[in-house]
Formats: structure tokens, C-alpha cells, sequence
């Protein structure tokens, strides 16, 4: 196994293990925040895994589209999405739920349809303005910076407001921040080092900040209306 192969199998396991490891808190507790940050790590984890894939057999479309989707586009909104759920009223994160899952859904349409400008290179990772046309491009610019400004927003809103939570949406934050700065390692190591080793420190930071949330809101009520609430 190659070092591009393990570096991404390690980030995909530690994912899928957090991923996992907040499915059960999920079923336990019934916050939302924690389904869409399920969701946020499954994500991540299948990004890896076709990294993982992409390295170990050389990428096909199929393969760089899924990456390209999860790693570059999905991710960091459905990240955010968890943050409006811990910090916002309910009726108002529901409706933005619904704003985001659409959206996710219409920039995957977008990123299966697009044509690819060129063949993909097989050993190595090609970047988006090499293999894509504008608007998958401007897809995951927008995703990346808008979910990211939300999670920092989320960071900044608890040092004001929510104290209990500030370490919890900080710790969010550097992970989020971490794992976009794939693109500075690429200038000391090449595209797939460079995704492999941010993915597997940020989200590790993202995953402690979970744990401190879910310490900071224990005993709260799930973030969802009661049974009372909806008669």
C-alpha cells in the first residue's frame, strides 16, 4: 500500500469512526445538531474513501466525482447546518434545513451531469479548474466559503452570547479552517498528502468539539419540537 493510500484509508476510518460514534448520540439523544453533523462525517468519510481509491487503482469519474462532491461541495454546508440546529431556534433551523438539503441536492445533480473537460490523470489528484467547467467550480467555492463563514459566525455568536459553547464552536472552527487549507499543503506536498493529512487533523479537532457540545448542552432537550409542542 502506497503512502497516498494509507494516508487516505486512515482519514477514511477516522471519519467513518466518528461518523458513527455520533449516529449513536444521535439515536440516544434525538439532536438535531448531532444528525447533521452524522451526516457532515459520513460525508467526509466517503470523500476519503474515494481518495483512498483514487490513489490505490487511479481515478476514474466516477471516482473524482464523488470526491469532488463530498470532499468539496456537501461537506462543510451539512457541517454548518449542525451549527444554525445547536445555536438557533428550531422553526428557524428547520427552514434553513430545508434551504441547504435542497441545495446539496441540486449541486449533486450539478456535479454528476457536469462534463469533464479532459481526461483524468490517473496517479494523481487533479484540481477542479483542470477537470471541470465554471459552475461546478463556483458550486464549491460558494459551499466551502458560505458553510465555513456560518461555522465561524457560530464560533463567534457563542463567544458573545452562548459562553457554554464557545470552546465546542471554536474547536469546530479549526477543524473546518483545517481542512480547507488542503490547498496551502499542496505547495509543500502534492493534492492527495495534502487532503489526507488535513482531513485527518481537522476533523479530529471537529470531532472534540462535538464531544464538548454534546458535554455543554447534556440535559438539554432535543432540538426538535416536543410531543406537546406539534398538538
Amino acid at each position: 500500500m502506497g503512502l497516498h493510500t494509507a494516508l487516505a484509508t486512515a482519514a477514511t476510518l477516522v471519519a467513518l469512526a466518528f461518523a458513527l460514534s455520533l449516529y449513536e448520540r444521535w439515536l440516544a439523544n434525538r439532536h438535531a445538531h448531532e444528525l447533521a453533523w452524522t451526516v457532515a462525517m459520513a460525508m467526509f468519510a466517503v470523500a476519503s474513501g474515494a481518495l483512498a481509491a483514487g490513489a490505490a487503482v487511479g481515478w476514474s469519474p466516477v471516482l473524482f466525482r464523488t470526491f469532488y462532491l463530498f470532499g468539496a461541495v456537501a461537506n462543510v454546508p451539512i457541517l454548518a447546518l449542525g451549527t444554525v440546529f445547536l445555536l438557533a431556534r428550531w422553526e428557524t433551523a428547520r427552514r434553513i434545513g430545508q434551504v441547504v438539503v435542497v441545495a446539496v441536492a441540486v449541486a449533486a445533480g450539478v456535479i454528476i451531469a457536469a462534463p469533464l473537460r479532459g481526461a483524468l490523470p490517473r496517479d494523481h489528484l487533479a484540481q477542479g479548474s483542470d477537470v471541470f467547467g465554471v459552475l461546478p467550480r463556483v458550486l464549491a467555492a460558494v459551499a466551502s466559503a458560505g458553510g465555513a463563514l456560518v461555522v465561524f459566525g457560530g464560533a463567534l455568536w457563542s463567544a458573545l452570547r452562548q459562553r457554554r459553547l464557545v470552546i465546542a464552536n471554536t474547536l469546530i472552527a479549526l477543524g473546518t479552517a483545517v481542512t480547507g487549507a488542503s490547498g496551502v499543503l499542496n505547495s509543500v506536498a502534492d493534492a492527495m498528502t495534502g487532503f489526507a493529512v488535513t482531513l485527518v487533523i481537522g476533523v479530529t479537532l471537529i470531532f472534540v468539539g462535538f464531544l464538548v457540545s454534546a458535554t455543554a448542552t447534556s440535559g438539554a432537550a432535543p432540538s426538535r419540537p416536543s410531543s406537546a409542542a406539534t398538538h
